[in-house]
C-alpha cells in the first residue's frame, strides 16, 4: 500500500498502467477551464522534468502504483502537509 496522501514534492512514482515515471511537482490542481475536479497531484515526466505547462500530468493518490524515490521530508514539509490536509478536510466538508 502507498503511504499517506500528499507525498512530498520531488517524489518519483509510477502510475498504474504507466510505462514512464512521474515526479510530483505540486498539489491540489485543476485542469484548465474545469473547476469540477481537483487532482491530488501535478507532476512532470521523470527524468525529463518540466517541459511546458501543457505537459503537466494531473493524477490522484489512488493512481500511484509504486514509489521509486521519496522527496525531501523535513520539518517545513511536515508543517506544510499538516496545513494541506486541514485545508482539504475543510473543502471536503462543504
Amino acid at each position: 500500500m502507498i503511504q499517506e496522501k500528499f507525498l512530498p514534492v520531488g517524489t518519483v512514482v509510477l502510475l498504474k498502467d504507466g510505462t514512464k515515471r512521474v515526479m510530483i511537482t505540486g498539489f491540489c490542481t485543476m485542469e484548465e477551464g474545469k473547476t469540477d475536479k481537483i487532482y491530488d497531484y501535478c507532476g512532470c515526466l521523470f527524468p525529463e522534468g518540466f517541459i511546458s505547462m501543457d505537459k503537466n500530468l494531473l493524477f490522484d493518490h489512488e493512481q500511484i502504483a509504486r514509489v521509486d524515490h521519496m522527496g525531501l521530508v523535513d520539518e517545513e514539509e511536515k508543517e506544510f502537509k499538516n496545513k494541506l490536509n486541514e485545508l482539504v478536510k475543510t473543502l471536503e466538508s462543504k
